[in-house]
């Protein structure tokens, strides 16, 4: 079947009318010569163009870019509309040419202001435009004549732009109403005739053009689907260089074209000979020459660059010197004709006069650093540019790459080996259609599409990412749990796998923990069994909506992962503290070897006078008036200790804490010492005269080894 796009067959609309005579109010500087000009000239004033020339000027550049670009297949029907239509060309490949067309316009000539406006309209034109999309292109016949059996299959499709002066949105849904029964009529008419094609579908773009400095009547409008045969978007525009930008964004749109910007271009100055500078030429061509930049994701280093507050992209090419004129020298794998985008600007035609004078330009990737990537080449074959696009990547003629050379990049770890061996678990199998299928529930193909993701909910890619899949002894169960239902005997073969996961832990037994990327010996033995431990509930936990049994592993695994006790965790916190003390004890012996003998005397008197206070504690502990002992001790961090004198601690200064502490864990608390500030507690709460209240302070901190204190305000030495 031979099928036919929108951008087939496009029609293009002026409006001809006398308010299309209106200034667009743009000026045109036309005194070039202000330097040369003698005394007593008369500057020239400026000029601006009118609203028909913009239109004009604008649509026939849509149309080189188009016929540069697509010089087959791609047709275009202009109309000039005013009291009644003017068609200036048909779809026949012979009047498929700018300069055919810039005659007709000629002929046509500007429109005339002093013509009456309510007799001109532009609905004339899109009624000529319905019809003529209607009419049988050369190519489509030539589809209908090789598909004799299937002609009604041939589509027949197009596209509408109308460049006029709207008056208002009302305005603008009356000309939608009008191309719609418009489409309706013709296809009615087109089914009894040989010579007409329905329409299939159409787009109508319509195109507000108003004058600079005003404000526009008609709003902008997305595509929006009129009926199922039209589609209508609207665009409103200032005349002069925004139409002209707007249209070189349609065209891309409408015909798939890409921008690149070619940079670093050198070229000799005319001012000064030996003198040369760098200037760039915009391109447009098919996307297709991009593609090996969004498939290799490298779009972002070709220098994509935003224009027009971001309506317009291109890519950045950099200019290359090429060291050889060969072009049978380079392996390319798509050519495309260019068009430029300024084609009378001076680094346009000097860059085209040097390609047909048989060059060809390499041109590179910019990048910021490594090596230059030469990715396209433009060269002239037969009086047309194209862009050639290089092979900047890995050949198709060449062996095809290794898995390890993938998306992945660096990575080389894949698992391959269970990657293979999942495929052969997996593989389908032809099923014949039976009464048996259909009624066991699913068909083959939904079962199929359940078991590959059920086995898939949890498949880690890389070696160095898994733990539980590099070990043997979980082999067993990362295969049953996979299935839609466990069986009995698969839940104890589960549970035996947890249990022997145990035993290895209480052996100590190293795991295949991958060391890449981790500095040193990679982690401790403790944190190699809790990655262990968290990655095979991951996997369980994927599959525990299976069934209850899957539940039962889960809660086995839970119950199995080892926690070391509390009592071992003390042990260990008193082991840890115990080797802090000591390390602090040798350092404090290697600062003081070079002490006398005197000063150990010193210290065993300082120990043998804390032990007579500790002795005097025990008296005042047991006299008569002291509170019965209490069971609760006072937790370490609650003691307020002497502050700390500067730089390193004295052995006894350490001696003195620990004795201190000691002592503190023979006695009750002091009830004001806990609501007390600043180390002062009230005492004599209670008692009271008439001209007030007695106060007295005690000092906490001085006797905190003399006297114990009770709540009621008794103290005894």
């Amino acid at each position: 079947m031979k099928m036919f796009s929108v951008s087939h067959k496009t029609a293009f609309v002026v409006d001809h009318c006398p308010y299309m005579a209106e200034s667009c109010r743009q000026q045109v500087e036309c005194d070039v010569l202000t330097k040369s000009r003698g005394q007593g000239m008369i500057p020239l004033a400026p000029v601006s163009k009118s609203l028909w020339t913009c239109a004009v000027e604008c649509s026939m550049e849509y149309c080189r870019i188009l016929y540069d670009v697509y010089p087959l297949r791609k047709l275009i029907n202009y109309i000039v509309s005013d009291s009644e239509f003017h068609i200036l060309n048909s779809w026949r490949q012979e009047d498929q040419s700018t300069h055919e067309l810039m005659s007709a316009l000629a002929a046509v000539g500007p429109p005339n202001p002093q013509e009456d406006p309510e007799c001109c309209s532009v609905l004339h034109g899109l009624v000529a435009a319905v019809e003529s999309l209607c009419k049988i292109t050369e190519y489509q016949h030539e589809a209908r004549t090789t598909l004799m059996d299937t002609a009604d299959r041939v589509a027949n499709r197009g596209r509408i732009i109308c460049l006029t002066n709207a008056k208002s949105d009302t305005h603008v849904r009356m000309l939608e109403d009008c191309v719609q029964e418009t489409i309706l009529e013709q296809n009615k008419m087109a089914a009894g005739s040989d010579r007409l094609m329905p329409i299939q579908q159409c787009e109508l773009v319509l195109v507000h053009i108003f004058p600079q400095g005003e404000d526009t009547l008609v709003s902008d409008r997305p595509k929006k689907e009129v009926s199922s045969l039209l589609t209508s978007e609207v665009h409103s525009v200032r005349a002069g260089r925004h139409l002209a930008t707007k249209l070189n964004i349609l065209v891309q749109q409408h015909f798939d074209l890409a921008s690149t910007t070619i940079t670093n271009i050198p070229m000799k100055e005319e001012q000064h000979a030996n003198t040369s500078a760098n200037y760039d030429v915009e391109l447009l061509h098919h996307r297709d020459a991009h593609l090996e930049f969004f498939k290799s994701g490298d779009l972002h280093m070709a220098g994509s660059t935003s224009r027009d507050s971001g309506l317009k992209e291109t890519v950045t090419l950099k200019w290359c010197t090429p060291r050889t004129n060969s072009v049978e020298l380079h392996y390319c794998t798509g050519a495309y004709r260019i068009s430029p985008t300024d084609v009378n600007s001076r680094p346009s035609s000097c860059l085209t006069n040097f390609l047909l004078n048989g060059r060809s330009v390499l041109l590179e990737q910019p990048r910021k650093s490594g090596s230059k990537v030469i990715s396209h080449m433009l060269s002239s074959h037969g009086g047309e540019i194209f862009l050639h696009v290089l092979n900047s990547t890995r050949s198709t003629l060449e062996d095809p790459p290794s898995i390890s050379e993938g998306c992945g990049g660096r990575v080389t770890d894949y698992r391959i080996t269970d990657f293979g061996e999942f495929m052969r678990e997996n593989r389908l199998t032809p099923v014949p259609e039976s009464p048996d299928t259909e009624a066991s529930g699913k068909p083959p193909a939904e079962r199929a599409k359940a078991q590959l993701e059920r086995y898939t909910r949890y498949w880690p890619m890389i070696i160095s990412q898994t733990t539980i899949f590099n070990m043997q002894a979980v082999v067993p169960l990362a295969n049953l749990i996979v299935k839609e239902s466990l069986s009995e005997e698969d839940l104890l073969t589960c549970q035996k796998t947890v249990y022997n996961l145990v035993d290895m832990e209480r052996k100590n037994d190293p795991l295949p923990i991958s060391t890449v990327g981790s500095r040193g010996k990679g982690p401790k033995r403790d944190e190699q069994y809790r990655i262990m431990w968290n990655e095979l509930e991951t996997l369980v936990k994927t599959h525990v909506a299976g069934s209850e049994r899957h539940q039962r592993v889960l809660d086995c695994i839970i119950a199995c992962r080892s926690k070391p006790p509390e009592e071992e965790e003390r042990k260990k916190r008193g082991r840890k503290r115990e080797d802090k003390e000591d390390k602090a004890e040798k350092n404090i012996n290697k600062d003081s070897e070079d002490k006398s003998w005197q000063e150990s005397e010193r210290l065993k008197g300082v120990v043998e006078r804390v032990k007579e206070e500790q002795g005097e504690s025990e008296v005042i502990k047991d006299s008569p008036d002291s509170p019965e002992p209490l069971n609760k001790k006072p937790r370490l961090e609650e003691i307020q200790l002497p502050e700390k004198a500067k730089g390193p601690v004295s052995l006894l200064t350490m001696w003195t804490n620990r004795i201190t502490v000691a002592n503190s864990r023979k006695h009750q608390e002091f009830a004001g010492r806990i609501s007390s500030v600043n180390n002062k507690a009230e005492l004599y709460q209670h008692l009271k005269d008439e001209n007030g209240c007695v106060i007295v302070y005690f000092d906490l901190v001085s006797t905190v080894n003399r006297m114990d204190l009770h709540e009621n305000g008794k103290a005894t030495r």
